[in-house]
């Protein structure tokens, strides 16, 4: 990744390109335009700085922004509240700290103990970098059957949920409406990088999904920040077919940064009968392997 005041004005280009002066009730001037959105002229106009200061804040040459100087640019270019916190995070980057090697993320007991004791609701732990630190029996049939169980357990071999759903070809299958879930996921990726500047696992993955996805590349490129932490999703499944689904990311106090992920259907609806199937396979399965034990066991 670049550092954060190179993101910061890749951030502002951006935004500053998806807005039309009738957009915020300046009238056009000059003739025809050569690039779109507003102009750096009308931006700094609408925000009420010189022209000159924003120009070194777009070409990342400024790192001292005022609060007030950050909060017109927000308003002259209409950021939503989570642009807005990503805006401040690129202009006020925490300080790195000296550490050596990063240490692999993982659930606490505690947690572990309540996504096993889900029962009937697929959840999953999500670190800041979208690994999978945990999830039930339900979460992992869900979403990750090609996927061993136990992969959670072991840091080198753990599934990400962002090269699942851009490098895995399956996902397309899994998820119908894979372009919107990538355009949230991506959005989602963003706030968290612009929170953690000084990651370089981070920084890595972002990296090798640009190079290895084109899909990921053209959606990174466009700077989208949203901080996904509900909504709802829709699923084929290869064993209980399509589901709807809606699904609530809850921030873990003191973990730094991870997320239990769970979901859930409506009730009465076909997507929770599904569900219910899904676990019932799950079950008769499990019974299944117990029996084929204990017969090993018996003649061996």
């Amino acid at each position: 990744m670049d550092t954060p005041a190179q993101e910061l004005g890749r951030f502002l280009r951006t935004r500053r390109a998806a807005l039309r002066p009738e957009d915020v009730g300046l009238v056009p001037y000059g003739g025809r335009r050569r690039v779109p959105g507003l102009r750096r002229e009308e931006l700094a106009q609408l925000a009420g700085v010189s022209v000159a200061y924003y120009t070194r804040l777009e070409q990342g040459q400024s790192a001292n922004a005022s609060d007030a100087v950050l909060e017109a640019i927000a308003g002259a270019l209409r950021l939503s509240a989570d642009e807005r916190a990503h805006l401040l995070n690129l202009a006020r980057p925490a300080r790195p700290a000296r550490r050596g090697a990063p240490r692999p993320s993982m659930a606490s007991p505690v947690t572990r103990q309540l996504v096993a004791a889900m029962d009937g609701v697929p959840a999953l732990v999500l670190d800041h970098r979208y690994e999978v630190l945990a999830w039930n029996p339900l979460g992992h049939a869900l979403i990750a059957q090609g996927v061993a169980a136990d992969a959670v357990d072991r840091p080198a071999e753990r599934p990400n949920a962002m090269r699942l759903l851009f490098l895995d070809p399956h996902r397309r299958e899994l998820y119908p409406r894979w372009e919107q879930d990538a355009r949230r996921a991506v959005a989602a990726l963003r706030l968290v990088a612009g929170q953690h500047p000084e990651d370089r696992l981070l920084a890595q993955l972002v990296g090798e999904l640009a190079v290895r996805s084109e899909e990921f590349a053209a959606l990174w490129a466009r700077h989208p920040v949203r901080d996904c932490t509900e909504g709802v999703k829709e699923f084929h499944h290869p064993l209980v077919g399509p589901m709807l689904l809606s699904f609530q990311m809850l921030r873990l106090p003191g973990s730094g940064g991870q997320g239990l992920l769970a979901y859930s259907a409506e009730p009465g609806s076909p997507s929770e009968a599904a569900l219910r199937l899904l676990g019932s396979l799950l079950r008769t399965s499990a019974e299944e392997r117990v029996v084929d034990d204990r017969q090993e066991t018996a003649t061996g």
